[in-house]
């Protein structure tokens, strides 16, 4: 669970009883007594009104609610374009999670601003992808999420066929295209691979080891080196 998926439980679980414990809490929410106190004094900072002390228990004063969600118009803007963005080229599954965002999120507005979510003037054309590239990205992103290896059978650009099997660390937008930055079992180095010269892949029901040298991480300062070795 997210800090701040726990943080919104805490104070949930605080509105609903009459004195709750930082060790009900905890089993509640699968964490140590000792981040309960630190995630209380920080949503007391924060402005929540809680009550109570280390070993008695917490409580919310009465009529105390979390704030509704505000935004500015910039962040409206943003938050309409991205998911735009999304809906042209991603996966059909996060395009509908884009979709349902925006939904969520103007229901949490007030009036005078949910018209600023139909009015932004900024757009992305649909459907930039192939269907193929759809489908590749949602195997790949399943992949990714659950540290599976993936077989793949890819045209490089020399348009000679090259069959590999990878870990898939992270996927990265160009502006056009997608590519899947992994590391290459047959290379024994990190490789990016473009979705679009993948002609097909299968999800291996094994899962890549969390090595170090081998990380989305280490991927990232991989690519950082070569670039500062281009300039």
């Amino acid at each position: 669970m997210r800090r701040a998926d726990r943080l919104f439980q805490i104070v949930q679980f605080l509105r609903s009883r009459r004195v709750t414990t930082a060790q009900w809490l905890a089993e509640r929410l699968e964490v140590s007594e000792r981040t309960i106190y630190r995630d209380i004094k920080d949503l007391t900072v924060s402005g929540v009104d809680i009550e109570g002390e280390a070993g008695i228990g917490y409580v919310v004063r009465r009529g105390f609610d979390l704030p509704p969600l505000m935004f500015s118009e910039e962040e409206i803007n943003a938050l309409t374009l991205g998911a735009r963005i999304v809906e042209s080229w991603a996966d059909q599954s996060l395009a509908t999670a884009a979709q349902s965002a925006l939904s969520k999120i103007a229901l949490a507005l007030p009036d005078n601003k949910k018209e600023r979510l139909d009015d932004t003037l900024l757009f992305s054309p649909m459907s930039r992808i192939t269907p193929s590239v759809s489908n590749t990205m949602a195997e790949i992103r399943f992949a990714a999420d659950h540290r599976r290896k993936v077989s793949l059978v890819y045209h490089r650009a020399d348009c000679k066929r090259s069959e590999r099997i990878i870990w898939p660390l992270g996927l990265f937008f160009w502006g056009s295209v997608w590519t899947i930055g992994a590391w290459c079992e047959k290379r024994n180095a990190f490789r990016i691979f473009r979705l679009d010269r993948i002609n097909s892949l299968f999800v291996m029901e094994e899962n890549y080891p969390k090595e170090k040298g081998r990380t989305l991480q280490d991927l990232i300062e991989h690519e950082k080196r070569n670039c500062c070795d281009m300039k």
